[in-house]
């Protein structure tokens, strides 16, 4: 091969660093870990309510030293079976994700959507514009004060971040824990928000993020969880299934050909649900090579026996 030859680079500014089984060492109280891998890490004491003593050496496959707005964290991936055994309801659900509401289902039940973003944009441009008064241009390094200050303006980035996961798990958890099945929308957040008129509220919406955590629990205790295609589920029917144009501002469904009324996230939900029924069995959650990464070594095969992911039976 042709060209300088060497070692390979990485990024100068990374924020994790991950060890496999080596380069570390936990204490004989699992209270610390120190890392060997001659970069001067040393001894890092842990904090936080985990107990790793109940877990043995062997289960813990990955150590990743994490930096965030407040601090570092070390994550430990550990093997353990996450499945429990499912209580199963007798429910169903169809839900319908939006930007009036978080989530309304197909009873008509909504969850309303927290828009944490916009309720602290009034701190974090203040926390922004006291950034950018410290900042020098042309001047390396930046002083000592800027940096708290973009610091300070990280952490409320933080704050808002961590609101918006945990309302999501909370809401994931218990759509699970009420339902056997749960139908919800396959969207393409991406290309959602490539919309200059709604991309802030999509994004401050947190729908990956909930999809993300209704799949693992789903995942976790047994639940069947389908995404259906999002096509025309809030302009058809759900009664007589016949299409009705309307705008986003049109809030509720009128069907002029049976003369249904409905919310319009009512009735999307409805659609949904009709939707996974009639795919539940022959079409599952993923598809091969698109598994979040929770479920790599949960659902992929074992010594080289195939696993199927087809949707479990109701």
């Amino acid at each position: 091969m042709k060209g300088k030859k060497g070692f390979p680079k990485f990024k100068k500014h990374c924020r994790s660093v991950e060890y496999k089984t080596s380069g570390w060492k936990l204490s004989p109280n699992r209270k610390a870990v120190t890392f060997r891998d001659g970069k001067n890490i040393g001894t890092l004491k842990l904090k936080g309510t985990y107990d790793l003593n109940y877990y043995g050496i062997k289960q813990i496959k990955r150590v990743r030293l994490v930096r965030r707005a407040d601090g570092y964290y070390a994550q430990f991936a550990i093997d353990v079976k996450v499945r429990v055994e499912p209580n199963l309801t007798g429910k169903m659900v169809g839900l319908d994700l939006g930007l009036k509401f978080f989530v309304a289902d197909n009873e008509g039940n909504t969850e309303p959507c927290p828009q944490f973003y916009r309720k602290s944009q009034k701190q974090l441009n203040r926390a922004n514009r006291q950034k950018s008064k410290k900042f020098v241009k042309g001047a390396k390094p930046q002083s000592k004060n800027y940096h708290k200050a973009r610091n300070r303006y990280a952490r409320k980035h933080l704050g808002v971040s961590r609101q918006r996961k945990e309302y999501c798990q909370r809401v994931a958890y218990s759509v699970i824990q009420s339902n056997d099945l749960v139908a919800y929308e396959d969207l393409n957040v991406k290309g959602l928000v490539r919309n200059r008129h709604l991309a802030k509220s999509i994004s401050d919406a947190g729908w990956s993020t909930f999809r993300q955590w209704l799949e693992y629990f789903g995942f976790k205790y047994g639940k069947v969880t389908i995404a259906v295609p999002p096509h025309n589920t809030s302009q058809n029917c759900s009664k007589c299934g016949q299409k009705v144009k309307k705008s986003l501002s049109t809030r509720t469904h009128v069907c002029p050909h049976c003369g249904f009324v409905e919310d319009r996230d009512v009735n999307a939900a409805i659609n949904i649900l009709k939707l996974a029924l009639s795919t539940a069995g022959h079409a599952g959650t993923y598809a091969w090579g698109d598994l979040p990464s929770w479920a790599i070594g949960a659902i992929l095969s074992f010594n080289g026996e195939l696993v199927n992911q087809e949707s479990p039976h109701l």
